[in-house]
């Protein structure tokens, strides 16, 4: 369900008046905070990632036995593993996402569209359906089914 031009500017204004308030909260509820977060978590992942590839690289350059060699190559391999994923998984996250643009040009809490946020670029795959669907719903509503 869409927002009217009055719910949007109403919303809007709630917006700044909130900001105006308490600063603090409206950049958490922005997403700065987690955006710093996951980019310190992603930075570590890949310190973490060195430091395996480091591992790596001292369990085949050392004259060591095989058995140490190994142990060291594989902890090593685990090291770098495990930094890859968290640096990885650090910048899927939601919070590291960029801000939404709404229709007015600004950024803000993520009011796109009288409320419905759209994916720039691809489309799922049951788009067409789901339009279909809606389109089927509002008829039905204007009929008064």
């Amino acid at each position: 369900m869409e927002l009217s031009e009055e719910e949007l500017r109403m919303l809007e204004q709630m917006e700044r008046a909130l900001v105006e308030e308490d600063p603090k909260l409206a950049s958490t509820l922005r997403g700065t905070s987690f955006q710093r977060a996951a980019r310190r978590r992603m930075v570590f992942g890949g310190a973490i990632l060195l430091v395996g590839i480091g591992l790596l690289i001292v369990a085949v350059l050392l004259d060591l036995t095989a058995v140490l060699q190994t142990v060291v190559g594989v902890l090593g391999f685990v090291v770098m593993l495990a930094g890859a994923i968290l640096a990885l998984t650090s910048a899927r996250s939601p919070g590291h996402a960029t801000p939404k643009v709404r229709a007015s040009g600004r950024t803000g809490f993520g009011v796109v569209d009288g409320g419905r946020q759209h994916r720039s670029g691809r489309q799922r795959s049951g788009s067409p359906f789901m339009e279909r669907m809606e389109e089927r719903w509002r008829r039905r509503r204007e009929r008064g089914l």
